[in-house]
């Protein structure tokens, strides 16, 4: 794996899949989607050979459910 704290692409090693790759960047498998969204000229790959660089933006602030969207400005 190299990604570095700063950086906003992951180099693949030989044999990541993207629920991998996710839980290595984002901290969770969820997140795999997000990768996906991000790559679509990827999205055909199932497991990565090395040297595949990926984007892995940061995720999209999560809103509190606390509020009602009419209060929340959604």
């Amino acid at each position: 794996m190299a990604l570095n704290s700063t950086s906003t692409t992951y180099t693949t090693k030989s044999g990541d899949t993207w629920d991998l790759i996710a839980l290595n960047v984002y901290g969770s498998e969820l997140k795999a989607d997000w990768l996906m969204q991000n790559n679509p000229e990827l999205i055909h790959i199932v497991r990565f050979d090395s040297g595949t660089v990926l984007s892995t933006p940061k995720l999209p602030e999560e809103k509190s459910g606390d509020l009602p969207p009419w209060k929340a400005g959604a």
